[in-house]
C-alpha cells in the first residue's frame, strides 16, 4: 500500500495504524482516524464484535467510505477485498484428498484415514469461512474420518489438541498415526502441531498443513519438511489503493473483490520462495523510490517557502531602511563595545598564561563518544530483545517486532537487509551460538542447554546443531 501511493494517476497519502490484536484499541483508532479528515478508511477487523462494528458504523454515518480488508463483519461496508477464505479451505481440502490417494492400498485396509481440522476463532470471518470450505471438501471424501477442533489461533492450543489426539490414537490404533492429516488455519498454529509431534516422537508420521505461506515461516516449514503444504494467502496492497481510488473518484467498482491463492507443496516451494523474495525485493525498491519522491517533494515545498520568504524579507528590508539611519549611532556604539569585548576574549585565548585556563573548558576529542548509526542502534536493540527472550520456545516474530517498534513484515525486511538472514534464521543461529558456548564452557547436559536456549526438544536442538556446525553436541564435547 505504501509503495502504491504514487502508482496511479491520483496522488495518495496512506496512514497506517496497528491495533496489535487488541479489539478495544482498534475501535479507538477507527474513531480517532475518522476525525483527522481522511477521505476513505480501510479496516481489517480483528473480530466480528459489537465494539468494532459500532465504530465502523460511526465512520460510515460520517460519510466516509469503508473498505473491509481480509475480514468481514456483520457491520455494513462500502466494499470488501481480501482472500477468498471459503475457496482457501476447499482447495486445502482437495489437496488432502489428493494426498490420501497416495496412501498404499494395504495401509488403507487397516483403517480409515483421519483428518483433523484445528480452527481459529470462529467469531472471525476468516476462520469461519475456511472451516466452511474445508468441511465442504471433507464431505466429498467419505473414505476419510473427519473431526474438527475449535481453537483460538494460538500455537499452544494447537499443540495441546494435537497431543490429546496422539494419546487417543496410541490407546486405540497407533498405526493410524501414519494415516493422519492435521489442517490448521494458519502456519503459526501449525508450528504448535509440529512441536507436539516432535515431543511425542511421531515426527514425519502425521502430515501437517497450514495457511499464510510467508517467507521465513510457512514457506520455510514446507521446505524443511515440517509441513506437507501451506496455502499461499494473497494480500495485494496495490489493489486496495486502486479500489479506494475507484470509490473516491466515482468510477465503477465491485463491492466484493476476492483474491485467490494456491497451495504451496514440497514440489513447488523453491520456486514460490524465490518469487516471493524477489517480489519483496522489488517492493523494497518501490518504497525506496517513494521515499526519494517524498524527499524531492519536501525540497520543492521548502524552496517555494524560501522564495516567498525572500520576497517578504525584501519588502521588510526596504521598509526598515529608513529606520536604519536613526539607529546608526547606537549601532556604532554597539560595534565599538563588541570590538572591545572581542579584544578581551582574544587576549584570554591567545596569552600563554591563559591557555591552561582555556583547556579546562575543553573536552579532548578522544573522549567524545562516537556516534552510532540507526542500523547499529536497531541491531543492538534486537540483539538484546532476542537474548532476553531466547529461552522462550514460543517466541514469535510479532513479539520481537513489537519490542523494537516494527511490524512482522518491517522486522523481516530490516533484518534481511542488515544480516542477509530472516528473523527466524537469525533467532535460530543465535540460539545455536549460545548453545555452543554453554556446551564448551559449562557441565550442563544437552537437554538442559536445549531448553535454556529455547528449543522445544533436545532432539530438534541436536539436529539443528549438527546442520550448523557439522557435528552433534556430544561429539563437540568429546
Amino acid at each position: 500500500m505504501l509503495a502504491a501511493q504514487h502508482l496511479y494517476e491520483h496522488d495518495v497519502t496512506v496512514s497506517i495504524a496497528s491495533a496489535v490484536d487488541d479489539p478495544e484499541l482498534q475501535a479507538r483508532q477507527i474513531d480517532s482516524l475518522a476525525q483527522t479528515g481522511i477521505d476513505l478508511m480501510v479496516v481489517a477487523p480483528y473480530e466480528d464484535i459489537k465494539i468494532i462494528n459500532d465504530a465502523i458504523a460511526r465512520v460510515l454515518k460520517a460519510g466516509i467510505p469503508v473498505v473491509s480488508f481480509d475480514r468481514k463483519t456483520s457491520a455494513d461496508y462500502t466494499a470488501f477485498i481480501g482472500g477468498n477464505n471459503v475457496e482457501a479451505g476447499f482447495i486445502v481440502g482437495q489437496y488432502v484428498a489428493e494426498k490420501l490417494k497416495n496412501i498404499k492400498s494395504e495401509e488403507s485396509k487397516s483403517g480409515r484415514p483421519l483428518v483433523m481440522e484445528i480452527t481459529g476463532l470462529l467469531s472471525s470471518t476468516p476462520a469461519l469461512e475456511r472451516h466452511i470450505g474445508f468441511e465442504k471438501a471433507m464431505k466429498e471424501l467419505p473414505e476419510a474420518e473427519y473431526i474438527c477442533r475449535k481453537s483460538d489461533w494460538s500455537s499452544d492450543e494447537a499443540c495441546r489438541l494435537t497431543t490429546e489426539l496422539i494419546d487417543s490414537l496410541r490407546s486405540t490404533d497407533a498405526s493410524q498415526l501414519d494415516r493422519t492429516f492435521i489442517f490448521c488455519h494458519n502456519d503459526g498454529m501449525a508450528t504448535g502441531v509440529y512441536k507436539a509431534v516432535v515431543e511425542q516422537g511421531v515426527e514425519g508420521r502425521i502430515k501437517i498443513l497450514g495457511i499464510d505461506g510467508m517467507p521465513g515461516e510457512g514457506l520455510e516449514y514446507v521446505k524443511l519438511g515440517h509441513q506437507i503444504g501451506t496455502y499461499y494467502y494473497p494480500t495485494h496492497g496495490e489493489k486496495i489503493i486502486r479500489l479506494a481510488l475507484d470509490i473516491l473518484t466515482g468510477k465503477p467498482y465491485q463491492r466484493e473483490n476476492p483474491l485467490l491463492g494456491f497451495v504451496v507443496t514440497p514440489e513447488n516451494v523453491d520456486l514460490v520462495t524465490t518469487e516471493s523474495l524477489e517480489l519483496m525485493k522489488q517492493n523494497d525498491h518501490m518504497i525506496t523510490i517513494h521515499d526519494k519522491l517524498e524527499a524531492y517533494f519536501g525540497l520543492y515545498n521548502t524552496q517555494r517557502k524560501v522564495l516567498i520568504g525572500s520576497f517578504i524579507t525584501i519588502i521588510l528590508l526596504i521598509a526598515a531602511f529608513a529606520m536604519m539611519w536613526q539607529a546608526i549611532i547606537k549601532t556604532r556604539r554597539a560595534l565599538h563595545d563588541r570590538q572591545a569585548m572581542n579584544e578581551e576574549q582574544t587576549l584570554f585565548y591567545t596569552k600563554p598564561e591563559s591557555r591552561t585556563l582555556r583547556q579546562v573548558f575543553e573536552t579532548p576529542k578522544e573522549e567524545l563518544p562516537t556516534p552510532k548509526s540507526k542500523d547499529t542502534l536497531f541491531a543492538e536493540a534486537l540483539n538484546e530483545a532476542i537474548r532476553q527472550n531466547m529461552s522462550n520456545p514460543n517466541l514469535k516474530m510479532d513479539d520481537l517486532g513489537e519490542t523494537v517498534g516494527l511490524s512482522r513484515v518491517q522486522l523481516y525486511r530490516k533484518v534481511k537487509a542488515i544480516t542477509g538472514l530472516t528473523p527466524l534464521e537469525l533467532l535460530r543461529q543465535m540460539r545455536l551460538q549460545q548453545g555452543y558456548v554453554l556446551l564448551t564452557t559449562t557441565n550442563k547436559t544437552v537437554q538442559e542447554i536445549a531448553y535454556e536456549v529455547g528449543f522445544g526438544t533436545p532432539g530438534y536442538f541436536s539436529k539443528c546443531f549438527q546442520q550448523q556446525y557439522g557435528k552433534y553436541p556430544m561429539e563437540l564435547r568429546s
